[in-house]
């Protein structure tokens, strides 16, 4: 099941006819800014790219943007025209009616997934009742749509989790995870764990970490005694592991790509936040990701490559759809909870790469709802240089920036030994293409799902 609910008439204001005039539209009236308002509101999407930075609230973009191209400068993710802000609370396990205010990356991809609130550690299932709720990539696949999932993270890691299965805790990874699923297992007659049914929905690429989930045993059903893995290749699946590997898929079959056995490896690397007097003011080492294992823009560019030349085909909506494609850059929340700043710089200028990638296809491709947008704020804060009689209890670093200034980013949500925490923020939501428009002002998480749901025609 998935929520309806009626969505309020969004109506271009001066401000945001101000900000498309600035990208290449000039107009004589207000009848022209209510005739570009129906073209963006009421298209449907051929294809949908959906952009998750995990932690990437405005603090992170402000902090990789200032680094990497200065106050100034932009990053691709700063040049989608049309842009607003969403709420991100979840709900208590314990009272469903009321908020736990700051979200989880589990309830927060639910959200978005859904359309539906549910408490921290859930993957697309209800609080405390547990019932599955039907997804935005399942929605798409109805409709005829080849789908793609992509992440730095574990595949099996919250955020692409929420699209492609159904677990009442996120932990329950892989067939040996299921301690907190004793009722979804397939040994017991549920679906499996998150790996299995990510594999199960028949997603046509899957990009990511994670090996190790995919390697263990399956307990139960036709496929009982084989790893994940094989389970794959008996159901279609050619999978690589490693960057020429990825490179060489060709397109016809789905694609299961695994590069790392945890998490992909980190593109940069510096000297951690730590507490006063802290370092000396650092710049970071880049280029530090291994080469048999892709980039986040490869993955991406792989993806959107062989999603277009699947899509159509025997597929009953073939003349009107094309692909749903997620990607994730989930390392910035990974290192922001480790308080690593040139670690969090890193993925998210890498997640920026990826997006310059898709906005490049978008031009050819108008037809194309891009949208960019994190399932939390975090922790990291720009705050003035620390003295001996102002600065902060927690722990930060000073970075030397692209304006050869320094800035110093803190980390203070948990105690300095401890792991960082998120935030309740609201966060940036961006979009272009059909239904773009949708995003302006201040919407809420599970909005994204019924824009997402209308762009593919099935709101």
């Amino acid at each position: 099941m998935f929520l309806l609910k009626k969505r309020r008439t969004v109506t271009l204001t001066a401000t945001v006819a101000a900000t498309v005039t600035a990208v290449g539209f000039a107009f004589a009236s207000r009848a022209d800014y209510l005739s570009l308002e129906q073209f963006i509101d009421n298209g449907r999407a051929k294809n949908v790219i959906l952009f998750i930075g995990d932690g990437m609230g405005d603090s992170e973009i402000t902090i990789a943007r200032n680094y990497s191209v200065g106050a100034a400068g932009r990053l691709a993710l700063d040049t989608l025209p049309l842009t607003g802000e969403y709420t991100t609370y979840a709900l208590q396990e314990s009272n469903p009616k009321l908020p736990d205010y700051v979200t989880d990356s589990a309830a927060s991809g639910t959200a978005w997934a859904t359309g539906s609130k549910t408490s921290n550690g859930r993957i697309s299932t209800t609080a405390s009742t547990d019932s599955d709720l039907k997804t935005i990539l399942e929605l798409a696949q109805e409709r005829g749509f080849v789908t793609g999932n992509v992440s730095t993270a574990e595949l099996t890691d919250a955020t692409p989790a929420v699209l492609v299965s159904h677990v009442s805790n996120r932990n329950c990874q892989g067939p040996k995870d299921m301690t907190s699923c004793p009722q979804d297992k397939k040994s017991a007659g549920g679906p499996g764990s998150i790996a299995e049914q990510s594999v199960d929905h028949g997603v046509d690429v899957l990009l990511g970490g994670g090996k190790q989930r995919y390697d263990q045993i399956i307990d139960g059903g036709r496929f009982a005694g084989k790893t994940v893995i094989e389970s794959a290749q008996a159901q279609g699946y050619q999978v690589v592991t490693d960057a020429s590997g990825l490179q060489s898929a060709q397109p016809g079959t789905k694609l299961l790509g695994l590069f790392n056995s945890g998490n992909m490896s980190l593109e940069w690397a510096g000297k951690p936040a730590v507490v006063y007097p802290g370092n000396e003011p650092q710049r970071c080492r880049e280029g530090l990701r291994p080469s048999n294992e892709p980039s986040l823009a490869d993955m991406t560019s792989k993806a959107i490559e062989l999603l277009e030349s699947k899509q159509g085909g025997q597929r009953r909506f073939s003349q009107k759809t094309g692909f749903f494609l997620q990607v994730e850059g989930a390392s910035i929340d990974k290192q922001d909870h480790a308080g690593n700043p040139c670690e969090q710089i890193g993925e998210n200028v890498a997640f920026d790469q990826a997006i310059k990638v898709a906005l490049d296809y978008a031009k050819t491709h108008r037809d194309t709802l891009v949208v960019v947008t994190a399932d939390h704020g975090h922790t990291s804060q720009i705050i003035p240089n620390p003295t001996q009689t102002a600065h902060s209890p927690g722990k930060y670093s000073t970075l030397i920036t692209a304006d050869g200034a320094q800035m110093t980013v803190n980390y203070a949500t948990n105690l300095s030994d401890q792991s960082q925490e998120h935030t309740g923020t609201q966060v940036r939501i961006a979009a272009q293409g059909p239904q773009a428009s949708k995003v302006v002002g201040v919407i809420d998480q599970t909005d994204l799902f019924h824009i997402l749901a209308r762009a593919i025609g099935a709101e």
